[in-house]
């Protein structure tokens, strides 16, 4: 006599699998890029075999998001000089940082996307020839005019990062998913911080345009690396519209709950987080501080510290359920602001502990997100990764025109503490579903409150069971809830 684990799995067996999930057929393999560039034979797509993502690849993703990121920020520390250099005022270079920004937010929503539509070896490559074409304008150019259109073309094509991260998710198993993105969200945190401290060293004992010459070489060797390394991957909606990409992104923040509630907290943690970085420099160099600029740049190796370490704990965020692991991390957030808001303006050694918890558990924090969204579907990550960039670059705009205002008129302790208050709403909004709510449900703790992930091989096991005992709603849960996510993929292109 067959269990009812046993009949649902026979039904699943005996019918067909949705042309959303079949790997790439072979007619989507190709052997060149842009139709004349030879693809290495060892990176060619081949169904039969799939692609190996090793650890090498894993953290060669990692590099290269903080080396096209960095391109973003390098003019930040040299705006003195650039003010010097075209002859302007600080209010006329200040729109330089502004203009990145912008052309990066509206890469983010026209262009990242594309990932679910072409293949993303190509776009990866098309941006970096750009990135690195544009870059050698900034190094020659006399003019500020020039220099600010190609400040907004540079934030537009170095979006590479983000074409990464879907990729990454898709490489990797299943179970080391978690910790392949907290390394190329490592990768891209790094780059932020790394760019700001070597254009200010760079500029500080030569030229402004040697920081961009340095730029050009830099885009170089990625672009040989992405050439050498990036392994070609088909397309995983070949009817997809680019209009089509809209609709569907609009579809998924209005019916998957999920999607806002990720959207919502993204975007307080983000203000919260370049909230941090933005004021810093103001209480660092106020009374009783004091401190140079030189040292202030300097916090910035403690935030590198609290993101190296986040990938080591990796593996953990493998197992755990991400919803439990996006709580956890934001718990500690607000015991670091807290810390902040007690003593950040008494005692420096407050300052130093909060810098590197705040990076740390933003880390952690955005790793889990980033799981969770892409949960949602197999075929829609590159489109759902626009989103949450998205919200984080809402947040960062946030972040950077509130939190300024706050510490200006009201002080460093009223501006942590606001932000504090940000970290218990991220809180709040995370706590309306538990961690196996079903995907409809906009409220609830439905399935539990599970603390591990259950992995594949783990699944095989129940399901197997023949105890009577063993096969209750438990292990037909697990077995529906694989039934509704292949459903839910072959729904995708419709």
């Amino acid at each position: 006599m067959t269990s009812p684990a046993e009949t649902i799995v026979s039904s699943i067996a005996t019918q067909p699998t949705p042309s959303s999930l079949v790997p790439a057929q072979t007619d989507m393999t190709f052997s060149k890029d842009f139709g004349c560039l030879p693809i290495p034979r060892r990176l060619r797509y081949d169904p039969d075999k799939p692609f190996y993502f090793g650890m090498l690849l894993n953290v060669s993703f990692g590099i290269g998001s903080t080396l096209v990121i960095a391109n973003l920020y390098y003019c930040q520390p040299i705006l003195i000089q650039l003010s010097a250099s075209f002859h302007v005022t600080y209010d006329e270079v200040a729109r330089i940082p502004t203009l990145v920004q912008a052309g990066f937010g509206i890469g983010l929503l026209f262009i990242t996307p594309l990932g679910d539509m072409l293949r993303r070896r190509q776009l990866m490559l098309l941006l970096v020839v750009c990135s690195t074409s544009l870059t050698i304008g900034f190094a020659i150019t006399k003019n500020l005019v020039v220099f600010e259109i190609i400040s907004f073309l540079i934030g537009l094509t170095s979006v590479a990062p983000q074409i990464l991260m879907p990729l990454a998710a898709d490489l990797a198993p299943p179970d080391r998913r978690g910790s392949a993105i907290s390394i190329v969200q490592s990768g891209y945190l790094l780059g932020i911080l790394i760019a700001r401290v070597l254009a200010g060293i760079v500029a500080n004992f030569t030229s402004w345009r040697i920081v961009y010459c340095m730029s050009i070489g830099i885009q170089s060797i990625v672009l040989g690396g992405a050439y050498m390394l990036l392994p070609d991957y088909p397309v995983k909606n070949p009817d997809l519209s680019y209009l089509g990409i809209f609709r569907s992104m609009a579809k998924y923040v209005v019916t998957e709950p999920l999607v806002g509630q990720i959207m919502l907290t993204n975007w307080a943690a983000s203000a919260c987080y370049t909230n941090w970085w933005v004021t810093l420099t103001f209480l660092l160099g106020e009374p009783p501080y004091n401190y140079s600029t030189i040292i202030i740049g300097l916090f910035g190796l403690v935030g590198i510290l609290g993101i190296i370490i986040v990938p080591f704990f990796g593996r953990l965020l493998d197992r755990l359920v991400p919803w439990w692991s996006a709580i956890v991390s934001t718990v500690f957030l607000l015991l670091f602001q807290a810390v902040q808001t007690g003593a950040g303006g008494i005692n420096i050694a407050a300052v130093i502990v909060a810098c590197f918890g705040l990076d740390m558990f933003r880390q952690i924090q955005s790793v889990s997100f980033s799981t969770l969204m892409f949960s949602i579907s197999e075929t829609a990550r590159s489109r759902l990764n626009a989103l949450m960039i998205i919200s984080v670059f809402l947040g960062q705009v946030t972040g950077t025109s509130v939190g300024s205002d706050v510490f200006v008129g009201y002080g460093w302790r009223a501006n942590s503490a606001l932000f504090m208050a940000m970290i218990v709403f991220q809180l709040s909004v995370l706590i309306l579903r538990g961690p196996h709510c079903p995907k409809n449900r906009w409220f609830g703790y439905e399935g539990g409150l599970g603390l591990w992930k259950i992995l594949p091989s783990k699944q095989s096991q129940l399901v197997a069971s023949d105890d009577p005992e063993n096969t209750g709603c438990g292990h037909l849960a697990v077995v529906c809830s694989e039934k509704e996510d292949v459903k839910g993929g072959a729904e995708e292109l419709h």
